[in-house]
């Protein structure tokens, strides 16, 4: 799965809009959405939220896990737990990315928000990173990590996968050798 493909699996993240316009109740595979009336928050995917927001149609309501005050105390506490925590949204990066690039004065502070969202990442990638090569040292053949998001997986899934392929030949050239010096 590449980045483009876990951005649009959260597309399907439900966002609150304030819609400028009225419209009845929509009936769509994933579920009914609306009735939409200007004023009103009514909840719809991500993916709806940035094409009415493009075509001026919305306000998108920031979620509340998008404050500054909230992201300042996860990540002190991201930065303080030795191991993983959980995140506000399984797709925070993705959603404040989309959200940042289309609806920005929908943002209080967004600025700020941005920063955060960017440290956070760092953080939990450092840490993803660190427990990687602990696990690779620690020639051991199984690893539990709760809490990540599925684009934290992602960014490391190659490189894992590869550096366990590569530990896998050595060992079995390590056993090979071994096995033939002794006869």
């Amino acid at each position: 799965m590449d980045p483009a493909e876990v951005e649009f699996l959260a597309e399907k993240e439900m966002v609150n809009i304030v819609p400028n316009f009225t419209l009845e109740e929509i009936y769509m595979i994933g579920g009914d959405l609306g009735p939409f009336s200007p004023g009103l928050p009514t909840p719809v995917p991500l993916w709806m939220a940035i094409s009415l927001k493009q075509r001026q149609k919305c306000r998108i309501v920031a979620p509340e896990w998008m404050d500054v005050e909230r992201l300042t105390e996860k990540k002190q506490e991201e930065m303080e737990s030795k191991f993983f925590t959980a995140m506000p949204s399984r797709h925070y990066l993705e959603v404040s990315q989309l959200l940042l690039q289309c609806a920005t004065d929908d943002i209080p502070r967004a600025d700020e928000v941005k920063t955060l969202i960017k440290d956070i990442w760092d953080v939990r990638t450092a840490k993803l990173r660190s427990s990687i090569d602990i696990f690779v040292k620690s020639e051991a053949t199984h690893a539990k990590l709760n809490h990540l998001t599925l684009m934290e997986i992602n960014n490391v899934r190659t490189f894992l996968t590869s550096s366990l392929d590569h530990m896998h030949l050595l060992r079995t050239n390590l056993t090979t050798s071994v096995a033939a010096s002794q006869d």
